[in-house]
């Protein structure tokens, strides 16, 4: 009974959330219609609220801008967009932060996350999966002996927190696993191992 009873938490729990996350995304998307004049607002035009249409302009704008900057004139407007925010105090630092991270997170010729790793963390003999961000750059790599990479070691079941560390090269072994596949095993705990495969499948 104990093991049925487990094996449905297996598939309901992840629908679940799912479903739970995409509804919360749809009203919070939603909730950017607010800033549309009254005049074109979809209530005042139709008489009620349609779901998810905030939603769908939210992806629409976003596709929009990236369509725009992929020309002359609006990479112009970016560079000056991002010199305007360069000169306000307190916005400055988080801007130019949050901006750096998605560069390396979301640039195509970037290294972030792109290969999983097996390295000993937080001491010897314990493993963990980690992700390729890099390589030392700056002052940091004058003060390093020898080969190091960056890595970024995730906590489990949040993936968006972790610790930043910088390993010799020879300690850190590269897994024949995507990055999808991995970052699946840590949000599972290990349950869901590389193939899709339950790895405690003898519970109960």
């Amino acid at each position: 009974m104990k093991k049925y009873f487990i094996t449905g938490l297996l598939i309901w729990v992840p629908l679940g959330i799912t479903l739970w996350v995409l509804y919360s995304l749809i009203g919070m998307m939603d909730q950017s219609l607010n800033l549309l004049p009254a005049q074109i607002h979809p209530k005042q035009l139709f008489g009620h609220d349609i779901p998810g249409l905030g939603a769908i302009l939210t992806v629409l704008v976003v596709f929009l801008s990236g369509l725009l900057t992929a020309n002359i004139l609006g990479r112009r407007l970016v560079d000056f967009w991002d010199r305007l925010f360069q000169q306000i105090p307190i916005f400055k630092s988080i801007y130019t932060s949050v901006k750096q991270v998605s560069d390396t997170l979301f640039s195509s010729s970037g290294q972030a996350f792109r290969k999983a790793l097996l390295v000993q963390y937080p001491r010897q003999g314990a493993w963990t999966i980690a992700f390729l961000t890099g390589t030392p750059g700056g002052d940091v790599a004058r003060h390093l002996q020898g080969d190091y990479v960056s890595v970024y070691v995730p906590t489990t079941p949040n993936p968006t927190s972790g610790f930043f560390l910088m390993m010799p090269r020879q300690d850190v072994v590269e897994l024949d696993m995507s990055v999808d596949e991995a970052l699946k095993y840590i949000i599972s705990m290990g349950v869901v191992a590389p193939g899709g495969n339950h790895s405690n499948s003898n519970a109960g």
